[in-house]
This record gives structure tokens, sequence and C-alpha cells, in this order.
């Protein structure tokens, strides 16, 4: 018996369910808060060491690439606590069916955004 089996698999061209998607950015959401840490304490260090640090940190808080760094942490924050909370409402056994596994997946996906766009629009910070 031969079986024909596929020699390249392109991960590119594979659609990903949307729970799928939802649950690679839960663990990549995850991974870039971890990865703040130790530029978070640096940073706050640097704040604390006198008014010299202080203004640079507010002066590095002042560039595009830091907010848009700090937009990309928010959104991980927020999608991560979204999305864990899903995933512990699916530990229960809820909403396993695919139809609503569906649904609950864009609905965390889009609070998350949601959330996002209401942190810039009330918050000083990226203005």
């Amino acid at each position: 018996m031969h079986i024909t089996r596929p020699v390249f698999l392109d991960l590119w061209r594979i659609k990903l369910p949307i729970p799928a998607f939802v649950s690679i950015l839960h663990r990549i959401s995850g991974v870039l808060m971890i990865l703040a840490i130790p530029v978070a304490a640096f940073l706050f260090d640097r704040a604390l060491s006198g008014p010299e640090g202080f203004a640079f940190v507010a002066a590095l808080f002042d560039t595009w690439f830091v907010k848009v760094a700090l937009g990309l942490m928010i959104w991980s924050l927020l999608h991560h606590l979204v999305a864990g909370i899903r995933f512990l409402v699916l530990d229960l056994g809820v909403g396993l069916d695919r139809p609503v596994a569906r649904a609950t997946a864009w609905t965390a996906l889009l609070a998350a955004l949601a959330a996002l766009a209401a942190v810039i629009a009330l918050g000083g910070t990226f203005r």
C-alpha cells in the first residue's frame, strides 16, 4: 500500500480557524509581557535614579516608537486577560460547541481591540 503524503507543508497557506488564531495570539501576548518585564524594570530604575534619569525616561516615552511599543504592550495585556477568561470558561466545559467557540473567539479578539481603542481615546499617554 502506497500512501501519498505531502512533501512540503506551506504553513503560510494554512487557514487557521479563529479559535486557533486567538490561542496563538494568547501565547504571543504572554511572551511579550514576560519579555517586557526587564525593560520596564530598567526604565523604572532609571526614572527613580534622579532628575536626569527621569528626564531621559520622559523623553523616551515621547517618541513614536515607544508609543507604538506601549500600545502593543497594552493590547498584549488586554488580549491576554480577555482570552484567558475565555479559556477558563472553556475549561469549565462551557462553549465547546464549534459555533459558540468561534463566536467567543471573535468576541475576545474584538473586545481586546475595543478596549485598546478606549484606552487610547481616554488616556493621555498617546497624545
